[in-house]
């Protein structure tokens, strides 16, 4: 008896994988032996660094702005509560602390205080406190000081440091802002040449410390007055020059007006003559 010769299951193997497949019709699933390679893993690293960063630059501004407002709240609330009697405090009667109403009592007492300054009897009672601080040695002249100067700051019909100008300061062709503050009293105005009649008082704040800085007088003719608020120079100021003004047309007239500036001295000055 003969038996009949299979075909070896390598041999079968190698022919069908010797066989092209046949090419699957677009639109229909992959029929062939081999399926399709799979896209290598895309790895979003830059979108997650912009992601990041843009939510940085959203939630720091106001964390910084939500601490400062508690940290004043608190403080506030810390100094009213040394002298405003205990059953006025509403902690005493709830069972959780509530932050502001320190806030809120400073700012009635104040109100209520200016109310009884504006009239005879406040400004009789103010005037008598006045006489009897002028006769303490140290305090009056620490008081004297400090009214002075929150008279200045706060006065609504005051000019001082509501302008803001442009000096060359340090060197002849570099220039500083400086706030503009009011013009020399008579005893320094005798002082200064041609009488101090066309001097001003300015104030340079130093970066990014503002409080800070050099004061000094020149004459009226050196300060160039630049339409720019005060809270919008001491941003330029405190940031280094990050935080630019509205509108770089206004930076460009500035420094363009102190070209025409310099330039106007330039060609005044008579040159001498060279023997």
């Amino acid at each position: 008896m003969v038996w009949p010769k299979w075909p070896q299951p390598g041999l079968i193997l190698m022919g069908r994988m010797s066989q092209e497949p046949t090419p699957t019709p677009p639109g229909q699933p992959e029929t062939g032996i081999f399926p399709p390679p799979l896209p290598p893993p895309v790895v979003p690293r830059a979108g997650i660094r912009t992601w990041f960063l843009t939510g940085l630059v959203i939630a720091g501004p106001l964390a910084v702005t939500a601490w400062i407002v508690w940290w004043f709240v608190n403080t506030i609330d810390g100094w009213v509560k040394k002298v405003v009697p205990v059953s006025w405090w509403p902690d005493s009667y709830l069972p959780v602390p509530v932050p502001g109403v320190g806030v809120v009592m400073a700012f009635l007492g104040l109100t209520l205080l200016g109310f009884l300054a504006a009239n005879l009897a406040g400004r009789t009672l103010l005037r008598l406190g006045e006489r009897i601080l002028d006769r303490m040695p140290v305090v009056r002249g620490i008081y004297k000081s400090v009214k002075q100067i929150f008279e200045t700051v706060f006065s609504q019909s005051g000019t001082g440091f509501r302008k803001v100008g442009l000096v060359e300061y340090p060197t002849k062709g570099m220039w500083s802002v400086v706030f503009i503050s009011t013009p020399p009293s008579q005893t320094i105005a005798d002082n200064l040449p041609g009488g101090g009649a066309d001097y001003i008082s300015v104030f340079l704040p130093c970066t990014p410390n503002p409080t800070t800085g050099f004061y000094f007088y020149l004459p009226s003719r050196d300060v160039i007055e630049v339409p720019l608020s005060p809270d919008e120079a001491a941003k330029l100021i405190m940031s280094a020059g990050l935080i630019q003004p509205e509108g770089q047309a206004k930076l460009a007239a500035l420094a363009h007006k102190g070209r025409e500036k310099v330039a106007l001295e330039d060609v005044s000055v008579p040159k001498s003559d060279v023997a």
